[in-house]
């Protein structure tokens, strides 16, 4: 059975514009979308989850949490900027709690999400 892969990141459309350095939203999602497919085809069963700034995120991970067992969480860098320490803290919390059994792993960019995940399962 492939593993379990959920991939966590902020949604391009609340990044702060500055930080996606004059790419659209729409052109990062796309990469996004791109490395994830990578991921995918390497024979790991993927789910992406892309949140808002806070909202409404912690309902939308609690509810991919809920749908199935992961073996790995993935983090994205945008989760991780300064401006989101509140929100990453809340959703690492959420993901210890409810699957404790999943590896939690990092990317520092899309680039190289399927070697963070690769560290770990």
């Amino acid at each position: 059975m492939a593993k379990r892969v959920l991939a966590l990141g902020l949604d391009p459309e609340y990044v702060n514009p500055d930080q996606l350095q004059g790419l659209s939203p729409e052109l990062v999602r796309s990469y996004i979308d791109t490395q994830l497919e990578r991921v995918w085809a390497m024979g790991y069963e993927l789910r992406s989850c892309l949140v808002d700034t806070g909202e409404t995120a912690e309902q939308v991970v609690e509810s991919e949490l809920a749908s199935r067992t992961f073996d790995c969480v993935l983090f994205g860098a945008g989760l991780r900027d300064d401006s989101q320490l509140l929100l990453f803290e809340r959703l690492l919390n959420l993901v210890h709690a409810k699957a404790p059994d999943a590896k939690i792993c990092f990317n520092s960019n899309p680039g190289d999400t399927a070697e963070a995940v690769q560290r770990w399962v």
